[in-house]
């Protein structure tokens, strides 16, 4: 396939075809794609066999990928409000008329202070292009409010960044060699596919596999062992194992000398921290911790896979940073399948502010909006400390609604009438349901995008594999119409989608390489940190950060109890987490009708217990509440919940749920230890039966 001059003058979708592309959602595989495209219409979507890590295999929802595309209820032409927010009435208005409004409304905010306009995207497209590509110039153009981007990943991201120095770490693939694998809060049947079938391998040829998570998930009862800690106490497990390999001596003395530092005074915090101590704290077996702690320190090579669930806590980030000190302890890094990964994203050589243009603010300074506190902050007046009452909101990549803690709040906040709303969607979504104008957006077959992987360490290149349906636009499109409208002459807002893919990475990567194979590799080597060489202002893992202690924390990790601590309250006496149900993707794919078939309906696991002393039986329908509000849903009386902590699998649209609730009804706006992250696994709750 020749390359196209601009992102307007697309390949022939008539003719019969195979399309190299890549998958957008937030995941770690970053899978490159085939597309068969006959006489204009997509087909079949596969997994690139030529693709080492996707090796051919796609998870079950990207495989029908193509029922997402062509879902009878996807939203083709500009829609504008006839009804009361949230009422779901909407009526066609064309591109024109829609754009003209939506320019004309922010102009005269603008006017009076840029600032109260807010964006709010997240990964609905991990896409560098129909992610921030465009939509960053505009809004640094505009000078409108940033947006903290908080919602997944904030909390672990700041505890590597702390400890190794970014997010970086081991290469996936090598985990097929590693002898010890620890899965640490992942479900990687589910969430990690790819990962998972490298594990696989490693346990066909002798490895041990450990699961450390709270659910006794797929993954867990796959493995050869199950740590069914209490959720919010893996810094308390870290410890643990730190204490057992410095009384066994189970420690690499030359790497912590040569490549670490603060070893002296992490010393003397682990042994603060005996098997039987973190035990009573994590609800586990000494036993366990004792036996992982000798597995971990005389197997080699051991690897950790680290996933974003267990930093959803108020102590995530420093329970990041106590997991990923481990490796050098025991000098894991010295191999090629040891070490850690929790994300390789930072190896990635970005050209941020080449693709952003954060130079178009022209010394401007807005304020930032936390993106997990936006319940609060939609319902805040203008204030000297706040700044303007937020008036205007533009939603990309993002379901907030259903996605956001505390929803009853972030309903509240969208049920404004004095705010105006514009969603970019593929569908109509509890968010779109708020909307002023919804605007076509089109999906990953339609149009080209970039894409880096925080799983491995590949680019991948998407082509539009299908002409975009209906009047669908891409995000860019939009955003360069507004910028057109709003008088933004600027020459970058020219850049086509085509450009803008070379813009994303420069000449770091080829991407003539990029357009024939649809994937390139980062040179990296294969055991980036035998050496030390981290990414830290030392160049070594830090165990003491000076970063820290000078912002007034903790130099050190540590334990810290969750804000919601089982037993602190008579009213709410059990743990809720909410993890993904296996065949969604946080808010995407659940109007995908075979998927959500697969899935059923939204349940909530609880343990035989905890059923039976509240009366409780499979099937009841039940409802969960808090201070914050309630949700109702089935309950599964099932052993994937260990006892006192329940799972709200999520994330349902709220409009699907039997009251017109999710899960993020219970769950706070309060944040992590650093990084401002959510802290959706840090709730607790009752439960009790509605079924007669």
């Amino acid at each position: 396939m020749t390359e196209p001059t601009s992102s307007t003058d697309q390949p022939s979708f008539q003719k019969s075809s195979t399309v190299l592309g890549a998958c957008p959602h937030d995941c770690p595989d970053t899978c490159a794609l085939i597309t068969t495209v006959e006489h204009g219409v997509a087909v079949r979507v596969q997994g690139n066999p030529a693709h080492r890590h996707t090796d051919g295999a796609l998870c079950t929802k990207v495989s029908r990928y193509t029922e997402r595309t062509y879902h009878p209820e996807r939203l083709l032409q500009p829609l504008k409000r006839v009804g009361p927010k949230g009422s779901g009435r909407f009526e066609p208005v064309g591109w024109d008329a829609a754009l003209d409004d939506i320019a004309a409304r922010l102009t005269t905010i603008a006017a009076r202070d840029p600032q109260a306009i807010q964006p709010y995207s997240y990964a609905g497209t991990m896409g560098l292009v129909q992610g921030e590509g465009m939509a960053a110039r505009f809004f640094h153009r505009l000078g409108a409010a940033h947006l903290e981007r908080t919602i997944c990943a904030s909390a672990g991201a700041e505890g590597l960044m702390n400890t190794l120095g970014g997010k970086v770490g081991m290469k996936v693939e090598h985990f097929a060699q590693a002898k010890l694998i620890v899965i640490w809060g992942s479900n990687s049947i589910a969430s990690n596919l790819h990962f998972w079938r490298l594990a696989q391998q490693a346990k066909r040829d002798g490895a041990r596999l450990v699961c450390i998570d709270p659910r006794r998930s797929e993954t867990a009862e796959k493995c050869h062992e199950h740590i069914a800690l209490r959720p919010g106490t893996d810094a308390a497990l870290a410890l643990a194992l730190m204490h057992e390999l410095v009384q066994h001596d189970w420690l690499d003395h030359d790497y912590i000398e040569q490549h670490t530092e603060g070893w002296a005074l992490l010393r003397e915090r682990a042994l603060q921290w005996p098997p039987e101590r973190a035990a009573a704290v994590c609800g586990v077996p000494v036993q366990q911790i004792t036996d992982l702690a000798r597995a971990y320190g005389t197997t080699k090579p051991a690897a950790i896979r680290l996933n974003y669930g267990m930093q959803r806590v108020r102590g995530g980030g420093n329970a990041v940073r106590a997991v990923a000190c481990l490796p050098a302890l025991v000098g894991a890094w010295r191999h090629r399948a040891g070490g850690l990964l929790l994300s390789a994203s930072g190896h990635f050589p970005v050209q941020r502010a080449a693709l952003h243009r954060p130079d178009l603010l022209a010394g401007r300074t807005p304020r930032t909006i936390n993106m997990s506190t936006i319940g609060n902050d939609l319902l805040r007046p203008a204030s000297p400390g706040f700044g303007p009452q937020i008036e205007a909101l533009i939603v990309y990549n993002s379901n907030p609604v259903a996605v956001a803690p505390e929803s009853g709040k972030v309903v509240q906040g969208f049920a404004r009438d004095d705010l105006f709303t514009v969603v970019l969607e593929h569908f109509q979504t509890d968010t779109a349901d708020y909307a002023d104008y919804i605007l076509p957006a089109t999906t990953q077959l339609e149009h080209w995008d970039i894409h880096a992987s925080y799983g491995h360490t590949d680019v991948l290149l998407n082509r539009p594999a299908i002409a975009p349906l209906g009047q669908a636009r891409t995000n860019t499109d939009i955003f360069r119409a507004l910028a057109a409208r709003m008088g933004f002459d600027d020459p970058c807002f020219a850049d086509d989608d085509l450009q803008l893919c070379r813009t994303a990475f420069g000449d770091a990567v080829s991407f003539e390489t990029l357009l024939e194979h649809g994937h390139a590799t980062l040179p990296l080597p294969d055991a980036p940190f035998a050496h030390g060489g981290f990414p830290t202002v030392s160049g070594r893992c830090t165990f003491f950060s000076p970063r820290l202690a000078a912002q007034g924390q903790d130099g050190l990790p540590d334990h810290l109890p969750n804000f919601e601590t089982a037993g602190s309250s008579p009213h709410y006496p059990l743990a809720m987490i909410s993890p993904p149900a296996r065949n969604f993707l946080n808010s995407t794919f659940v109007n995908v009708k075979s998927l959500r078939d697969m899935e059923g309906e939204p349940l909530l696991e609880m343990h035989a217990d905890d059923a039976g002393a509240r009366g409780i039986q499979n099937g009841h329908l039940v409802r969960v509440f808090n201070d914050r509000g309630e949700y109702r849903c089935k309950v599964k009386v099932s052993p994937r919940a260990r006892p006192g902590v329940v799972n709200g699998l999520g994330v349902w649209w709220r409009k699907l749920g039997p009251s017109g609730t999710n899960v993020n009804e219970l769950t706070s706006q309060k944040l992590t230890d650093m990084g401002h992250g959510p802290v959706f696994y840090d709730c607790l709750v009752e439960v009790a039966s509605l079924s007669a």
